[in-house]
């Protein structure tokens, strides 16, 4: 029996780029956090202990910040294609990049009743995550948005499900439905206009979760990623990871109080994880798009 070495990639991990653009009026400020994975020739680094074809990952740190200097830092799905395609194309050793991105964003200040050109607050509805992963000949570009945080206050029931022995938890006519939500969707179509495909999917995501009645989380989840393709017409595959944020009516009979379904004990665990894909029929295989295992 042999021992071989399989799967490996290695990079810098959690680099934090901030990019002041001060020739615009006002200020724009553009807060990554950007995670390099390398994959080629690397195997004797592993078994030899030789290093000639390893690219420092304080390299890889100092690409991210100097590629902060090119214009399509703007967008997180551009500055991630920039890196890869030059790890990839211009070292040799490099055969397969993955850039994982998270664009934090910031609200400009208001000021004597007028936006402030160069004060912000950090805002925290969401963030925008990007991940490219190119070998090369195939790129793979994939959006997203993390630590979307949506509830609704009516206009949801969870009734109707199956029971056996185990099962305590009552039916609810009227209850309230909460989520943080991750989704990742994939692109068929690369020659786009960044900012305005990811204000498309998240609108329609949003306003998704606002127009139905919900009978199950896995429903809305269903609803939103539908709402999204039809958006946007070079999404081809969107993923979600939706845990279900419980809220139960606290019980105030006890103390002589009706609850009259008011007040909630917010319960952050353990909770319900609802993950699924929502894709056209006719989407082709998308490869490395979300397995790091795959990108090379």
């Amino acid at each position: 029996m042999a021992i071989t070495l399989g799967h490996n990639q290695y990079g810098k991990a959690e680099n934090r780029v901030v990019r002041l653009l001060r020739d615009s009026e006002p200020h724009q400020i553009l807060d990554y956090n950007v995670s390099v994975s390398l994959g080629g020739d690397f195997d004797a680094t592993h078994l030899d202990g030789d290093n000639r074809n390893v690219v420092p990952t304080d390299t890889s740190k100092n690409t991210t910040f100097a590629f902060a200097k090119h214009d399509d830092v703007v967008q997180p799905e551009s500055y991630g294609l920039d890196l890869a395609r030059h790890f990839v194309d211009d070292i040799d050793p490099v055969t397969g990049a993955r850039i994982s991105l998270e664009m934090y964003p910031w609200t400009r200040l208001t000021h004597d009743g007028a936006p402030h050109p160069y004060t912000f607050m950090r805002s925290g509805s969401h963030v925008r995550t990007a991940c490219v992963t190119y070998d090369g000949a195939g790129v793979w570009v994939v959006s997203g948005v993390t630590g979307m945080t949506v509830l609704k206050t009516t206009d949801s029931e969870f009734e109707g499900f199956y029971t056996d022995e185990y099962t305590t938890l009552e039916p609810a006519k009227d209850r309230i439905l909460a989520t943080t939500v991750t989704a990742q969707w994939w692109h068929t179509d690369h020659d786009r206009d960044w900012q305005q495909s990811f204000d498309t999917v998240h609108g329609a995501l949003l306003d998704a979760f606002a127009g139905h009645y919900s009978k199950s989380l896995q429903q809305s989840m269903y609803l939103m990623g539908e709402a999204a393709l039809s958006a946007d017409p070079g999404v081809a595959e969107i993923r979600f990871t939706c845990p279900n944020s419980h809220h139960f009516a606290y019980d105030l009979a006890k103390l002589g109080i009706n609850n009259g379904n008011e007040v909630f004990h917010a319960d952050d665990r353990p909770y319900g994880l609802i993950e699924g894909t929502v894709r056209r029929d006719d989407a082709p295989d998308p490869g490395p798009a979300f397995d790091p295992g795959r990108g090379w």
